[in-house]
């Protein structure tokens, strides 16, 4: 598994394993299956409900946890200092680990200086050994940058080739951010399967679309995190370094970008409405 190193030198592996809808029910056996097919970097969040999973899958492999990667994120219902600290301890109790590896702020809402600046401190700790947020664009991310301590060192954002977050990749590399991309196959949106650029040069490499769209992605030194339930797929989507897209291939993919979200953007007053009120 190739990685890449966040600012403060700790190694993340540039593939991922997502966890997001997986069933609570579901999530052990699938993190196991997923650990057992060669991931090593596992993707969860508070709100997802299934953290508990997430550790029951760690627990029953036979992969070191040293070798793991597990990241969660904190919800906005838990804004403040004290709210984010306890529910930082709780991430841990349900995963069952003394660390965890990255955490998130989850979304751009609330108290969100308060949830960074928890991060910081549990960071410092030793309980987190690197911290992030993720859904910020870059005006909300430079904010915080500029009035917190410690640089993100990862933003997780919407990232696939139909809304490929150049500009804003350039800006958090400014401050050696890397840049983590959840829904790097689009969610099998806006024809994403059939189009004819990925479909021909998937062809020509012998490869599918996903593994190409995701190719794509970390040579511009994207973190991707694919979600499946398929042991099929979840080897289909980590069998990325065989292969290498050329210059002209990239441009191509390039040219696919439509800065278009698969949802309503953060900035619409009705999906903020959604997202607050969720619990």
């Amino acid at each position: 598994m190739n990685n890449v190193t966040l600012h403060n030198q700790v190694e993340m592996p540039i593939v991922g394993f997502g966890v997001f809808k997986v069933p609570s029910g579901e999530t052990a056996k699938i993190v196991k299956q997923a650990l057992d097919t060669g991931y090593r970097s596992i993707d969860t969040a508070q709100v997802y409900n299934n953290e508990e999973g997430v550790g029951k899958g760690i627990k029953n492999s036979s992969v070191p946890r040293d070798e793991i990667f597990v990241t969660s994120k904190v919800w906005h219902k838990d804004g403040g200092d004290k709210r984010a600290m306890d529910s930082i301890d709780g991430t841990l109790r349900r995963l069952q680990l003394d660390y965890i590896d990255l955490m998130l702020v989850h979304q751009p809402f609330g108290d969100y200086y308060g949830i960074y600046r928890a991060l910081e401190k549990a960071y410092r700790q030793g309980k987190i050994r690197a911290i992030g947020v993720s859904n910020f664009s870059p005006d909300r991310y430079l904010d915080l940058v500029h009035y917190n301590d410690i640089v993100p060192h990862v933003n997780q954002v919407e990232t696939h080739v139909f809304n490929q977050q150049v500009e804003a990749q350039k800006i958090f590399a400014e401050y050696d951010t890397i840049t983590e991309s959840w829904g790097p196959l689009a969610q099998g949106q806006q024809g994403f399967f059939e189009n004819e650029v990925l479909t021909e040069i998937a062809a020509k490499h012998n490869k599918s679309v996903a593994q190409v769209a995701m190719r794509y992605l970390i040579q511009r030194g994207i973190i991707v995190i694919p979600k499946t339930v398929k042991v099929s797929r979840m080897k289909e989507n980590i069998d990325l370094f065989n292969f290498e897209l050329s210059s002209e291939e990239m441009s191509l993919i390039l040219a696919l970008d439509k800065k278009q979200t698969n949802q309503a953007p953060h900035t619409d007053p009705n999906r903020v409405k959604g997202l607050i009120g969720m619990k």
